[in-house]
């Protein structure tokens, strides 16, 4: 059997390294001028598209080459990945396509010798598979037609960049040599634009999540009653001013507890606010809007080819909060498996992303919300008792609306001051019978849902005064109908009773425009979570 080395055309003094032969010609002054045209085509090079479009003509018509692909190194230059080819019609098809292309180890007994070759090397397939040393790729090499294969090291600034690799026909070495200085040039262009944009993206995103924070910003506690967008003097509420105010400067981890709609990312912001970490932006993720193949990615960021559709690195919520505040939304809803994850993120105070080998450590503080009774969830076997007492360090539960009737005229004329210029309408006033009304309502969607209807009235009235409120259960004199000294409802039969009454009023739909979700202001899959979960079938959402 052949040793691999003899699997390589080369020279008797140098195995491994092609020298060029009595077929090939040197550089002229011809293929002088070429070089200098095609490098002055290649610096006009913007991006992938134009740069395959750039190769294929200059390697095609100068040097009359079949097919070529180039592969470049990951980050951490620990494997090869294909960054664009050109395998002409009736090959992209092939089902070995997707192995020929996939990502290559650096030590195979080909690519590491390519590596340390100073020109490029020839390699004949049948050699190569005769040997019984070849990698895999090599046997696709032969099942598709490609007969001999050269290979060249992209250098560009000195530094190592990826490989080409040649299907030659009459091929002129010496040239196509070459011809992988502007290209390696070109590609390194590309790859720093890209990673310009993307930086200025997250810098965008960030100032944009700031911007969006600072439309109404939290303020420092000034009293008991008044905590910036948090409105309520009710005792029930002191207490959670309280609650704040001792918490805030520490760095302890927060739970806020409560049912959908009482205000909790409002709280969480409010201790933020007032921490030391308040210089920074808090950085917030649902652990409910997102499927649960994509929370990870989200919390912990992923690596370019980690996984189908990871074209780039992505810097995860952790990393970007690092220094400041991470409040997970609806923690309660986070899967089993990536509840282990995050458990030895706070524990360990480290991350490592998706696909990635490196240990970030990171300096972030928690702040965890959901509407779950997690300690129900923890022996219902569906949330981790370790975690839960991780995040339970200082809890803070928000009461729902219908506990604190005395803060709804309040805070339905902070919501009245808050969307009546943006209606571009004179600012109304609320009658008698409208606050009664409001009063005697159970609120089962809470704050959120005598905001979203304060709102709603302010588009709808048509005069300075709202005397008419579309309330569920509630009569026209102003008191609530039936089940007084009957069945007490629980949060489950309320809500879901709120939900149906929402669909209804929008025909069923449940997401955009006019949908439930954007009347309710939760996020649609949330919703269709509740749907499930609360039994609403389709005949319950239509008028």
């Amino acid at each position: 059997m052949m040793n691999s080395e003899s699997a390589v055309i080369s020279s008797n003094k140098n195995p491994g390294i092609l020298q060029p032969g009595a077929d090939e010609l040197p550089i002229h002054e011809k293929n002088t001028e070429q070089l200098l045209s095609i490098n002055r085509k290649m610096a006009m090079v913007a991006d992938k598209a134009k740069l395959s479009i750039a190769i294929r003509g200059i390697f095609i018509h100068t040097t009359q080459i079949k097919k070529y692909y180039v592969s470049i190194f990951d980050p951490e230059r620990t494997s090869l990945n294909t960054y664009l080819f050109d395998f002409g019609p009736g090959f992209v098809n092939l089902p070995q396509l997707e192995t020929l292309l996939s990502v290559k180890s650096l030590k195979d007994g080909i690519i590491d010798r390519i590596m340390r070759s100073a020109g490029p090397l020839q390699f004949d397939t049948d050699r190569l598979v005769r040997s019984g040393q070849a990698p895999s790729y090599v046997q696709l090499w032969k099942q598709t037609g490609l007969k001999k294969v050269i290979a060249s090291n992209l250098i560009y600034g000195g530094e190592p960049m990826g490989i080409i690799w040649i299907e030659p026909h009459l091929m002129n070495i010496k040239l196509a040599e070459a011809l992988c200085i502007p290209v390696a040039a070109a590609i390194s262009n590309i790859l720093a634009k890209q990673k310009i944009q993307t930086q200025t993206q997250e810098i965008f995103n960030l100032k944009q999540n700031l911007e969006n924070e600072n439309l109404h910003p939290p303020a420092q506690m000034q009293s008991m009653t008044n905590y910036g967008e948090i409105v309520g003097s009710s005792e029930s509420m002191r207490a959670v001013y309280q609650l704040v105010s001792k918490v805030a400067k520490t760095q302890s981890t927060v739970l806020i507890m409560g049912e959908t709609g009482t205000g909790k990312e409002l709280i969480a912001r409010a201790v933020h606010k007032a921490s030391i970490r308040k210089e920074k932006t808090m950085i917030k993720i649902n652990c409910a809007a997102l499927p649960p193949n994509l929370i990870e990615s989200e919390l912990f960021g992923h690596e370019r080819g980690s996984f189908t559709g990871a074209t780039e690195r992505r810097i995860g919520k952790f990393e970007l909060a690092n220094k400041s505040t991470l409040f997970l939304d609806e923690v309660g809803e986070l899967p089993l498996e990536l509840q282990a994850k995050l458990l030895r993120a706070l524990q360990e105070k480290e991350i490592e992303r998706v696909g990635g080998q490196a240990v970030i450590k990171i300096d972030v503080r928690i702040i965890a919300a959901t509407n779950r009774d997690l300690m129900l969830e923890v022996q219902k076997g569906n949330f981790r008792s370790d975690l839960y007492f991780r995040l339970n360090i200082f809890p803070i539960v928000m009461p729902p609306l219908r506990t604190r009737k005395e803060d709804i005229a309040n805070l339905a004329n902070y919501f009245l001051h808050k969307y009546a210029p943006r209606s571009l309408k004179k600012l109304p006033a609320f009658s008698s019978k409208v606050l009664k009304q409001l009063t005697a309502y159970s609120w089962p969607g809470n704050v959120r849902e005598l905001e979203h209807l304060i709102e709603r009235s302010i588009v709808l009235t048509p005069g300075a005064v709202i005397n008419q409120i579309n309330l569920p259960g509630i009569s026209e004199d102003g008191t609530a109908r039936g089940n007084v000294g009957s069945h007490i409802k629980t949060i489950d039969e309320v809500e879901r009773e709120h939900i149906i009454a929402v669909l209804k009023y929008c025909n069923g739909k449940v997401a955009g425009i006019g949908g439930a979700a954007e009347v309710l202001k939760i996020p649609s899959t949330t919703l269709n979570s509740k749907i499930r979960r609360l039994n609403i079938k389709k005949e319950h959402r239509l008028k």
